[in-house]
């Protein structure tokens, strides 16, 4: 919050399922009518308020801004003692409960374009959302994301190892180091009661199970055309292996035919580019992104 500015308001939802399951929703909203609503997906082992200060800077962009807690994820499921758990309907029910939000944030704010934003597993979540619901979709953005199918494959694929993605090159200061060059951002996601787990691996078999769709191109092909899309990522990023899993995820989507792939890469930065040292200048990145898809 910008020093004499007013707090920005953040207000609770509990949106039902189709299953009747209670979807925690985190709301933003600048004080003028929004002229777009931005959907966040958050990643593995964390949630949705961790997005709060890129909330602020969307707000004061005229956007809305919602964000919801994946299955397993956040104080519902740690009330159930089942984080990590993504539950009977896996990782398409996690798919369907992100349209479940969408058609609540647009039935508070009619008319206004929808922007989907994921970052690492919820940037997998959007890819798959995109399949079957791109026609509602005026943009979607995706940071800290890979090919999926090649990161599991690959041997030194990040869910495949007992303690997370591979440390940088140096002895790291903690085991949470290949999120962030900042060690503020590093420490507060350690002391975080609802950060760190991993899925089950039910739950994560089912990730990779959904995702299989996303390596078959006359899926891809039915994308539009003119969807705009921006992939933002580090290249220190151990998830993607020096943008071995990524790049092959960009070249998917044009040569489905997507004719608005952006593509932005850090360097230096690791996995949470928006928690980075100059998280700053992505975030000003990615509201420029904004303001031209919505001119």
């Amino acid at each position: 919050m910008t020093k004499g500015t007013r707090p920005m308001p953040e207000t609770r939802h509990s949106v039902p399922a189709s299953d009747e399951y209670p979807i925690e929703v985190f709301a933003w909203a600048g004080e003028a009518p929004a002229r777009a609503v931005v959907q966040i997906a958050h990643g593995m082992g964390e949630h949705a308020r961790r997005y709060r200060a890129l909330a602020e800077a969307l707000t004061q962009a005229g956007c809305a801004v919602y964000a919801s807690e994946h299955r397993g994820h956040g104080e519902e499921a740690a009330r159930r003692n089942a984080l990590g758990d993504l539950g009977p309907r896996g990782f398409d029910g996690l798919v369907r409960d992100m349209v479940t939000v969408s058609d609540f944030a647009e039935s508070r704010h009619p008319g206004l374009p929808l922007i989907l934003l994921g970052h690492s597993m919820g940037s997998f979540a959007t890819q798959l959302y995109l399949l079957d619901h791109a026609p509602r979709v005026r943009a979607a953005a995706m940071s800290g994301t890979v090919a999926l199918d090649l990161a599991e494959a690959g041997a030194a694929s990040a869910w495949k190892l007992s303690n997370g993605p591979a440390a940088p090159a140096k002895t790291p200061r903690t085991s949470a180091d290949w999120l962030s060059r900042d060690d503020a951002q590093v420490d507060a996601y350690i002391a975080d009661p609802l950060c760190g787990f991993r899925l089950k691996p039910v739950s994560r078999q089912s990730m990779y199970a959904a995702y299989a769709r996303m390596t078959q191109p006359e899926l891809l092909a039915r994308l539009p055309a003119d969807l705009p899309l921006h992939l933002f990522v580090g290249d220190q990023d151990a998830i993607n292996r020096k943008l071995a899993y990524f790049n092959p995820l960009v070249e998917r989507y044009r040569a489905a035919g997507l004719t608005d792939v952006s593509v932005h890469i850090y360097g230096g930065a690791r996995h949470e580019v928006l928690n980075e040292t100059n998280r700053a200048e992505v975030t000003a990145n990615l509201v420029a992104w904004i303001d031209r898809v919505l001119s």
